[in-house]
């Protein structure tokens, strides 16, 4: 087993989990989805992927939760209506207007509000455990990808080196994400990891990917919200 460092921060970050077209909610953290979905981008591998994403079904996955003292900006609820303000005497225009499942104009024209949800000012620290072989298939992909990279969406930019190294133990990466957090001025504040079914503490959510393309699908997975113990690393390693 390997294990790759991924450090995700953005002005925005966006991580679906239980989403619809009208209100598309946002995680408190990186979901196990999504982090595969911008890793299957840098490698350049769409498409369902289901062989792909049984190999990568079961890999640890801890997201920690870092911030400066004080930092706590509040998520960004951005209003959209889709299928309005378009001329229908106008062919191109005519097609972004919304219709029914049979292919008929709306009653009252058709538009729809969305309501879209982003995490603000964001920085994850993501540790992941592969097989040595998808670790370092990706810790390649992750330096040339073949694809933009975003957090979530695609307005979702990064704002520094999403790959930030591969190492042998967990513990390795630990020291990686805290000494480069403690470089940047901040703290941990929280962690995401897998939970046992034991877990009191624990709950349920449908992340992980299991096909993605047009018929995406997707298992639940046990996760448990609790204080980051830092291995104890410094500004200097």
């Amino acid at each position: 087993m390997k294990y790759l460092f991924l450090w995700l921060e953005a002005p925005l970050q966006s991580w679906g989990a239980d989403s619809r077209f009208d209100l598309r909610a946002t995680a408190l953290f990186p979901t196990k989805s999504g982090v595969y979905g911008l890793l299957l981008a840098s490698s350049g591998d769409s498409g369902p992927q289901t062989e792909l994403l049984a190999q990568m079904r079961d890999a640890s996955f801890l997201a920690v939760d870092f911030r400066k003292s004080g930092d706590t900006a509040p998520q960004l609820c951005d209003y959209h209506m889709v299928g309005s303000g378009y001329d229908k005497s106008d062919p191109w225009e005519k097609l972004h207007i919304l219709k029914t499942s049979e292919g008929k104009p709306a009653v009252g024209g058709g538009a729809k509000q969305t309501y879209r949800y982003y995490l603000q000012d964001k920085k994850f620290g993501v540790v992941i455990g592969f097989p040595d072989e998808l670790a370092e298939k990706f810790a390649a992909s992750l330096q040339n990808p073949v694809y933009d990279l975003y957090l979530g969406r695609k307005c979702c930019v990064p704002t520094d080196c999403i790959y930030q190294g591969v190492f042998s133990s967990e513990e390795e990466a630990r020291t990686a994400m805290e000494t480069l957090a403690v470089q940047k001025g901040l703290a941990p504040d929280r962690c995401f990891r897998d939970a046992d079914v034991e877990n009191p503490d624990g709950f349920y959510i449908s992340d992980v990917p299991l096909e993605f393309g047009q018929c995406k699908r997707y298992a639940d997975r046990r996760v448990v919200v609790e204080p980051y113990a830092c291995t104890g690393a410094s500004a200097d390693g």
